[in-house]
């Protein structure tokens, strides 16, 4: 099992701030930096507001040299495909071929309406008219032109320019839909990602996948299958309580819905999804200014794992 730090610095946090976390995850041996695709936050001031996502891999692809960067995720209404392809090709480059692209519909409409983004109503043909365009391009023979024509968008004569520097940049994709989302996964994701799932759900999620994939000939075994979990721990209940207090959670609520307590319970619950078809899991990181939590989780949890 993989361990990825996840971050939602829309919540309040600097260039800088993210920076210390994003080294520490590299110093530490985790997997992999991915942070959300936001630009309010979710209460509170989100002072000292917001950073663009794209931008801030760019100066992580310069600042770390191990770790996976990604999305998680970036939202169509945000970019056009064609920029959006042409930002992650670069920040690949950048990185020397760690990045990875998690895109959906994306759902926070009061964002759109403080930052002037529009936000239809009907946006999953923007996602997948934006998969088949965004990979479309990356696959796209240096020397031909891409073409497309959607519903949402047109391209004419693109010259499919710059490449990302790995051959495929990994594509995630996510949710909780019956169907839609899994037939999506099945056409153009290396990994399925369930965001915030109750732990009951998992293992007939991901079977939903996996018949999509069989459904279109694909082995489901090509795809990795991952969840998103607030994670806070301690080595105590006393230390467990101050940074759940610090989140603003309730222990009994994090034990219920996250990977919460102490080493011992955190790694129960990972080798319990393990079981469930996990192979990766994100760990939503909430205090950003809690390094230790990190160091924690790297000395305490992570040489448990199965």
């Amino acid at each position: 099992m993989t361990l990825r730090i996840f971050t939602e610095p829309q919540q309040g946090a600097s260039y800088d701030d993210i920076l210390a976390v994003a080294q520490a995850t590299e110093t530490l041996g985790f997997d992999a930096f991915f942070r959300s695709d936001h630009y309010l936050a979710m209460g509170g001031s989100g002072l000292p507001g917001p950073t663009d996502a794209w931008t801030t891999l760019a100066g992580l692809a310069r600042e770390t040299s191990r770790i996976r960067l990604g999305t998680l995720v970036s939202s169509v209404t945000y970019r056009a495909p064609g920029i959006l392809a042409i930002q992650v090709a670069q920040v690949d480059q950048m990185s020397g071929g760690r990045v990875e692209l998690g895109l959906g519909t994306g759902w926070f409409e009061e964002e759109h309406l403080a930052y002037g983004i529009p936000f239809p109503a009907k946006r999953f043909g923007m996602l997948e008219e934006q998969l088949e365009i965004v990979t479309g391009l990356w696959e796209t023979p240096v020397g031909d032109r891409y073409n497309f024509a959607g519903e949402h968008y047109t391209l004419v004569d693109s010259p499919a320019l710059p490449k990302p520097a790995q051959a495929r940049v990994p594509v995630i994709v996510g949710g909780g839909g019956a169907k839609r989302t899994p037939a999506l996964a099945a056409r153009f994701a290396t990994e399925f990602n369930l965001p915030f799932p109750e732990f009951a759900d998992v293992p007939g999620k991901f079977a939903g996948v996996r018949a999509a994939c069989t459904a279109i000939g694909r082995d489901p075994g090509e795809l990795h299958y991952s969840v998103a979990l607030i994670a806070v721990a301690g080595r105590d209940e006393a230390e467990f309580a101050r940074r759940a207090a610090a989140v603003g959670r309730e222990p009994a609520e994090l034990r219920e819905h996250g990977l919460a307590g102490t080493a011992a319970e955190v790694v129960d619950r990972l080798g319990a999804l393990a079981e469930a078809g996990v192979d990766t899991v994100y760990l939503q990181i909430m205090d950003l200014a809690d390094l230790d939590h990190l160091d924690f989780i790297a000395r305490e949890v992570a040489p448990q794992l199965p």
